[in-house]
Formats: C-alpha cells, sequence, structure tokens
C-alpha cells in the first residue's frame, strides 16, 4: 500500500479516532482500489476522472449494493481530500463523480417482547450473566455505540443522576442518562463480578480474564445470548441502537432530544428512525381519528 495511503490511515484512526471495525472498512476500500489500479495497470500519482468513472463501472459489476459502492466513492473522495493538503498538485479526480443514489430502508430494530426475551436468557446466567446484562442494558439503555461502550471507565458511570459519560466521533463527549434497571444491574455486577479481577485498570466492561472487552468480544457475547434464546435470530451493537432510536420515539422523545443522545452531528441521520411500528400506527389510528370505532 502506497505511504500517503498508509499516512491517510494513521490520521482516521489517531486524529478522527475511527474505531476498529470503520478503520478495516477504510482499508479494505482502498485495497480493492489498489488491486483495480494493478489490474489496469494505472498509477495512483496519474489517476484521472476518466479512469474514477471507469472504477465506478468496475464496483457495479461486482454486483454490490448502491450503498456498498456509494461509500467506497466517499471513501476514496475523502482520501485525496487528505492527499491534497499534504500536495498541492493533487487533484480529486472523484470530486465531479456522481454518487449512487442510496437505496431506502429502514433500520432493523427488535420489539419490546423479543427484548425482554434476551433479558430473560442474560439472567438465566449467573455467572457471566452479570456481565453480559450490563452489556445489554447499557446498549438498549443509551443508544451508545460499541466502540463508545468497550471505553467506558468505571469514573465516566454517574450512579446518582444516573448515567454514563461517553467519548463519540470526532472526540466528542456527551451524557447519557439510563434507567433504574440498568443502574441496578451495573451495581450488581460492579459488587459481584467486577471485584473477582486481577487488573488494575479502570475499564467498566472487562472479559473473564478481567481485562478490557474489545469490540469483537462484545458481539460474540450478543451472538452467544442470541443463540439461547428463543424467537430471535439476529443481533450486532447496532441494531440494539436502531432498537434505543425506534423504542424512544415510539414513546413520545422527540426528534432533537435523540438526535442529542445518538450523538449525530445532522437531524437527517436521526431522521431515518422516524418509522414507526404498524401496532403504533394502529394505536395513533384508532385513538385519534374521529369514526376508528364504533360507538355502543
Amino acid at each position: 500500500m502506497e505511504k500517503i495511503q498508509q499516512a491517510y490511515l494513521y490520521m482516521l484512526k489517531v486524529e478522527k479516532q475511527f474505531s476498529e471495525h470503520t478503520l478495516k472498512s477504510y482499508h479494505d476500500d482502498l485495497e480493492q482500489f489498489n488491486d483495480f489500479l494493478s489490474q489496469e495497470h494505472l498509477l495512483l500519482a496519474t489517476f484521472e476522472y476518466k479512469d474514477a468513472r471507469n472504477y465506478l463501472s468496475y464496483l457495479y459489476s461486482k454486483n454490490l449494493k448502491r450503498t456498498s459502492v456509494s461509500r467506497k466513492i466517499s471513501t476514496l473522495r475523502s482520501f485525496y481530500e487528505y492527499w491534497m493538503t499534504q500536495d498541492e498538485q493533487v487533484v480529486n479526480p472523484f470530486v465531479q463523480l456522481v454518487h449512487p443514489k442510496k437505496e431506502q430502508y429502514l433500520p432493523h430494530f427488535f420489539y419490546e417482547e423479543e427484548m425482554k426475551a434476551l433479558f430473560d436468557t442474560v439472567e438465566s446466567d449467573t455467572k457471566k450473566g452479570l456481565r453480559d446484562r450490563v452489556i445489554l442494558e447499557l446498549l438498549y439503555a443509551t443508544g451508545i455505540r460499541v466502540s463508545e461502550l468497550v471505553n467506558i471507565k468505571e469514573q465516566d458511570v454517574d450512579m446518582y443522576a444516573p448515567g454514563v459519560k461517553v467519548l463519540g466521533k470526532g472526540g466528542k463527549e456527551r451524557f447519557i442518562p439510563f434507567g433504574e434497571f440498568c443502574k441496578q444491574s451495573i451495581e450488581r455486577y460492579l459488587i459481584q463480578f467486577k471485584p473477582k479481577t486481577n487488573s488494575d485498570h479502570t475499564y467498566l466492561l472487562v472479559n473473564m480474564n478481567g481485562e478490557p472487552i474489545t469490540e469483537r468480544g462484545v458481539r460474540y457475547v450478543l451472538n452467544d445470548v442470541v443463540k439461547r434464546t428463543a424467537g430471535v435470530t439476529e443481533i450486532h451493537p447496532h441494531k440494539l441502537r436502531h432498537t434505543f432510536a425506534t423504542h424512544m420515539l415510539n414513546q413520545g422523545a422527540d426528534l432533537r432530544t435523540v438526535q442529542s443522545l445518538l450523538g449525530h452531528v445532522n437531524l437527517s441521520t436521526t431522521g431515518r428512525y422516524t418509522h414507526v411500528t404498524n401496532e403504533q400506527l394502529r394505536k395513533v389510528y384508532l385513538n385519534a381519528h374521529p369514526r376508528a370505532k364504533k360507538e355502543n
């Protein structure tokens, strides 16, 4: 990989503080671009707009989703913008390339009965269930990202407010309150599980060896919970984030508040959660429409 690309990835890690998962996506996008350069006998230094259009066609030939193609083009556009700050002679060949129109989709989320089933499963595991319940409670109660979850220190948790301080994208701090269920789960975990570890770090969540849990470890925990929960087939940290936002909005929270809690810069990003369930639509309709119910 070219030195300038390595420098770009280093900048994303150190200055932008991107998560490992996001960094891997950017790295893979650049690697695919490099493969195309090699295949077409092109050089990074002489790559131009017509080549960028050919690369877009190449991506479409791979039968990728439009969202994936759009992300890969965004990666390269961002890379060239960084390169231009290092070399004033560089021209961004992707700046005029039209993004493929993104597919419209509704974020996947859990229904309330599914969340109850997940919590019931964790509750039945008396050993590591103390820790796993805190993971599930915090992700659902606050809507935080998994990268924010694994970096929570004990001193970031306020048991009196109660809530938690997290460091989000771009190094921005925010405080998210949580409820009594989450508070009690953390208290039990700190008393019955955490003191048994030998490490002197202050990270809140640990693995079974007492070391800070990783993002991969969190995904493993969630997958393990799903395997033991009837009626639930798929889980990932972001699905719990979607669930948090959906349930908050369905229960009457305003969009600006949810935006602040999620740490979104743009309100339009939060706006995709304004979909409502069929049950919620029916409930509102029956309560609001004058002729929805027949008089006795």
